[in-house]
Formats: C-alpha cells, sequence, structure tokens
C-alpha cells in the first residue's frame, strides 16, 4: 500500500514533522511511505529576502509532487504551515489543481489525514487542520484525525502542540524553535495510526 506524506515547508519545521510522519507509517507493515513537496509559487528573490533559500535547499532531495501521484497513492497525509489560521497559498494553490481527480472520483474512500505549523501557541493549528478539513471532504476522502489514545495529547507540562485534529508544532515568533519531543512522537503516531486505518480501508 502507498501513502503519500505531501508538504510545504518554508523554514523546515513542517519538513521535520513530515519525516516523523514518514517514519510512523513505514512503521506498519505492508505500508510504503514517500514525501513529496508542492511547487514553490515564490520567486527566488522573495525566498530570499525570506531568509529561506537554505532550508528550502535541504529539502531538494524531497521530490515535487504532481496531482497524478494524488490519485495513485491510497492514503495521503498533508503538511502545511498556518497562515491566518489557513493552509498557505502554497499547498492551496497546488490543491486547486485536483479538479480532475474530484470530477472522477479519485480520491473517494481514501484515508486523509493533516499536520501543521504555526509561530505561537494559538496562532490557528486546529483552525488550519479544520479548515483542510473541508477540502478533503469535498474529495470524499475518510479523515484521520490524531487519537486521545496518543498519550501526548494530555501534556500541560510545557507547551506543545498537538490535537486530535492532527499533530502540530510550535515554531515561535522568530521561528528559532524545533519540534519538540512530544510534537514529533504525536506526528510519528499519526503516521502509524493513518497507515493502520488505511490498510483497513484497502481490504
Amino acid at each position: 500500500m502507498k501513502l503519500l506524506v505531501v508538504y510545504y515547508s518554508m523554514y523546515g519545521h513542517i519538513y521535520e514533522m513530515a519525516q516523523n510522519v514518514m517514519a510512523g507509517a513505514n512503521s506498519v507493515a505492508g505500508v510504503e511511505a514517500e514525501l513529496r513537496r508542492v511547487p514553490e509559487t515564490l520567486p527566488q528573490e522573495v525566498l530570499e529576502k525570506m531568509g529561506a533559500v537554505d532550508s528550502l535547499k535541504r529539502q531538494s532531495d524531497v521530490k515535487v509532487c504532481t496531482v497524478n501521484e494524488l490519485g495513485e497513492a491510497d492514503a495521503i497525509i498533508f503538511g502545511t504551515p498556518t497562515r491566518f489560521g489557513m493552509m498557505c497559498g502554497q499547498m492551496k494553490q497546488f490543491l486547486d489543481a485536483t479538479g480532475g481527480l474530484w470530477v472522477s472520483g479519485g480520491l473517494v474512500g481514501k484515508a486523509g489525514s493533516v499536520f501543521t505549523s504555526t509561530n505561537t501557541q494559538h496562532g490557528g493549528q486546529e483552525s488550519t487542520i479544520l479548515n483542510f478539513h473541508t477540502l478533503l471532504l469535498h474529495q470524499g476522502m475518510v479523515i484521520v484525525g490524531l487519537p486521545y489514545t496518543f498519550p501526548g495529547q494530555m501534556e500541560i507540562g510545557r507547551i506543545s502542540g498537538c490535537s486530535p485534529y492532527g499533530a502540530s508544532t510550535i515554531a515561535g515568533p522568530d521561528g528559532s524553535l524545533s519540534p519538540n519531543e512530544n510534537e514529533r512522537a504525536g506526528a510519528h503516531f499519526q503516521g502509524e495510526h493513518v497507515a493502520k486505518i488505511a490498510l483497513k480501508l484497502s481490504a
């Protein structure tokens, strides 16, 4: 069974989470999970001004996703940073091109899941995932979240992402924070959980 982890990450936070999601999915026997990044939409000079060039170079070995690959996958886990409580523009532009899959029903019945990141603790992590779910529902996908069987949901000893809607990380106002142990564990758990659900759906 093929599972895709499709993401966009300007500064590397979602990229790191995506690697943990993929590892979790690949821990399930019979599942082959691969990373894909969505196409960049910003010109080079803008990326340079935003200080994103080095981060994007580190991701250059990850293949750029095509719309056709979405239809070929048995399950898809999407990762996006938050932009004002919604998915980023790069992800939205990519998914706006999936009309053909909608017409053909190419994603109907497949497991779909979402993880995200924000700069601040209340920066829209939950709303971003919930807004993303609307698109998945229009495509007929079966939404899978991050259940409370992940013990890190109860973390209160420190500021940490993750909710029943999906794994998440807090990057900090200046983007200096990396995903903490609990957030990485949540991403791994989500990947594993989605993979198990996808196997059941394809049985």
